[in-house]
């Protein structure tokens, strides 16, 4: 981990314990996590949550909260839902860049089958943040879908999905 990593670590946390008595003043059962949710929005003040279900920012919201307070991990959000035109203009790029669809299709999916779309999934950052949404994000049902993304997690509220080897494969693909 870089020293400026550390650094926002270090701070970010140290804010979120600075907050907390006025944080449960607004909300006494809820201090710590608003808190956090405070301290998080200073860390990355450029993250829409708008667009995500209800559950899956829900989700989101407990997951980097308890990264932040109990692993002192930051959870930052890079993207999160997208409307069905900029989806396709994802997916029309990366046809351009990749040669055709079939090949566009293992790093991006068109709207209609993207879960971005839905409002159901986020690409996190750092890799570490990452790394411990991997390892905790079933508590929240938020789980890690694809071997080629280590960053795209999706809001699963029934349970582990399958994972894949990229967007475009299918189960079929997954089980030879």
């Amino acid at each position: 981990m870089r020293r400026r990593d550390r650094g926002y670590r270090v701070v970010t946390r140290l804010l979120a314990f600075v907050l907390w008595p006025a944080a449960a003043l607004v909300a006494p059962r809820r201090g710590r996590h608003l808190a956090c949710q405070w301290a998080l929005a200073v860390r990355f003040p450029a993250e829409d949550l708008t667009g995500l279900s209800p559950g899956t920012q829900a989700a989101f919201a407990a997951a980097r909260a308890t990264a932040l307070w109990r692993d002192g991990v930051l959870l930052g959000l890079t993207s999160g839902h997208r409307d069905a035109g900029e989806q396709e203009r994802l997916f029309a790029a990366e046809v351009r860049r990749a040669g055709s669809a079939v090949a566009a299709r293992r790093r991006t999916l068109p709207p209609g089958e993207s879960w971005h779309v839905r409002g159901r999934a986020v690409d996190v950052r750092p890799r570490e943040g990452a790394r411990w949404l991997e390892v905790h994000g079933g508590q929240h049902r938020l789980y890690r879908v694809y071997d080629n993304e280590w960053w795209h997690f999706e809001h699963h509220p029934e349970g582990r999905p399958p994972r894949l080897p990229h967007p475009g494969s299918c189960l079929a693909d997954a089980e030879q």
